[in-house]
This record gives structure tokens, C-alpha cells and sequence, in this order.
């Protein structure tokens, strides 16, 4: 069986998959090494915006505005050429990749964390302040692991954009997948299929991600007792189908 990455594939594909699938690896690393910096962020951010100290507030409230308020683009070009010429310190490329998406996704990721946490009910929080548990025990035991389960599906959303957004990466020479194609079509490679190649494969990717998160998903809705995705909706036609009995079934004449 042929390796979709080798050279010995058909025309175009040949030529082009050895290089895509290069470019593919540095998607990959880039997309995971960024989604972990912005979880991390956001969880950060977004525990400090719900903080009782105002200056908390105020510092998490800055980072999420400023970020998500200038494009990645420039906050890409000033990590990569700016901060070298007042630290006089170069970052490597990649990293500087990472650092950008990073910060710029966990600002967007930490005003979902903010979100999901006031979205717990309030009488959780006052059954554990009955309960005798401390602000931590509250947050660490009640209020996350409910808060979790809602943070997920939008923060599915934001880790694909997160992937699309590495493309940008080619403009300071990550030789990632939109790199790699633009080299292919630069040297003579049939530009219809190189492009209809890199939709492929970053569907892919995207598709990928979606069916983790919602794995991840329907295992911590399991873990605070609710249903995964779509058990409400098999649930609902389980009940449907089921058969009522005639003698559930009140006559015309009993009920005149």
C-alpha cells in the first residue's frame, strides 16, 4: 500500500504530498503547542476575571481587551520583529508562532472561561457555602467541573480557529502547510490541486479536533451526571418509539 506521503503517487500528487505532509507535521505541532498555551491562559485569565479583588479583575479585563482587540497578524510581526530590536533577544520562529496564537486565542478563550463559570447555577454555590467548603474547594469541587462541561463546545470553535490561524505562521518562514503549498505553486505545480490538497487536509485536521472535543465533552458531562451530545435526543426517540399500553389508554366512554 502506498503511503499518501510518498513520492511514487500519480502526477501532481506525487510531487506535491512528500512536501505537504512536511508541512502538515509543523501544522500539527504548531496547532498543539498553541492550543496548550491557550487553555492555559484561559483558564488563568478567565479564573482572575471572576476574582473578588478588583485589581484581579482589572488586570485579567486588560489582557482579554487588549488581545482580543488588535489582529494576531501584527502581534505575530511584533513578537518576531520587534521585541528582538528592544530586548536585543531573537525568539525562534515556531515559538514565536506559538507565543502569538497562544496569547491571542487565550484572551477569546478566557472570556469563555469567565462565561461558564457565572453560568453555574447559584444555588450550587450556596449549597457548598452550606457545605462548609472554602472558596478553593467550592471553585475546585462545584463550581469547574459543571463550568467544564460548558466551556467545551465553544472552546472547540476556538481551537480550530486556532489551526486555520496557523497559516499566518508563512509569513515569518514557518515552513508550515500553506508554506509548503505556496513553494509548490511558486515552482510550477498545478495550483487547482496543491489548494484543493491543502482544504483537504486542514478539514481534516479540523474534523479531528471536533471529534475529540466532543469525546472530552461527553466524558465530563458523564462525570457530573448529565448525558453526553445527542443522549437527550436518543433518549427522546427511545421514549417515542416505545408502545403505550391500551390500558393506559382512557376510553370516550369513561371520561363522559
Amino acid at each position: 500500500m502506498i503511503s499518501p506521503c510518498s513520492a511514487d503517487l500519480p502526477g501532481t500528487l506525487g510531487e506535491a504530498m512528500p512536501f505537504l505532509c512536511q508541512g502538515a507535521v509543523i501544522t500539527l505541532q504548531s496547532t498543539l503547542g498553541g492550543s496548550l498555551l491557550a487553555i492555559a491562559i484561559a483558564l488563568l485569565v478567565g479564573l482572575m476575571a471572576v476574582s473578588g479583588l478588583v485589581w484581579v479583575r482589572a488586570v485579567a479585563r486588560v489582557y482579554m481587551e487588549f488581545f482580543r482587540g488588535t489582529s494576531v497578524l501584527v502581534q505575530l510581526f511584533w513578537i518576531f520583529y520587534a521585541m528582538p530590536i528592544l530586548t536585543g533577544f531573537q525568539l525562534d520562529k515556531s515559538f514565536a508562532g506559538i507565543l502569538a496564537l497562544g496569547l491571542n486565542l487565550g484572551a477569546y478563550g478566557s472570556e469563555v472561561v469567565r462565561g461558564a463559570v457565572q453560568s453555574v447555577p447559584r444555588g450550587q454555590r450556596e449549597a457548598a457555602i452550606a457545605l462548609n467548603f472554602s472558596p478553593y474547594h467550592r471553585m475546585r469541587y462545584v463550581i469547574l467541573p459543571q463550568a467544564f462541561v460548558g466551556m467545551i463546545p465553544p472552546m472547540n470553535n476556538l481551537l480550530i480557529e486556532l489551526l486555520k490561524a496557523t497559516s499566518l505562521l508563512s509569513v515569518i518562514t514557518v515552513a508550515d502547510l500553506t508554506y509548503q503549498g505556496r513553494l509548490l505553486v511558486n515552482s510550477g505545480s498545478d495550483q487547482l490541486i496543491v489548494f484543493a490538497l491543502l482544504l483537504l487536509i486542514y478539514f481534516l485536521f479540523s474534523y479531528l479536533i471536533t471529534l475529540t472535543m466532543r469525546f472530552v465533552e461527553g466524558r465530563a458531562a458523564r462525570m457530573v451526571g448529565r448525558g453526553g451530545p445527542g443522549s437527550g435526543r436518543r433518549r427522546d426517540r427511545r421514549w417515542s418509539r416505545r408502545p403505550v399500553p391500551s390500558a393506559e389508554i382512557p376510553s370516550v366512554e369513561g371520561a363522559r
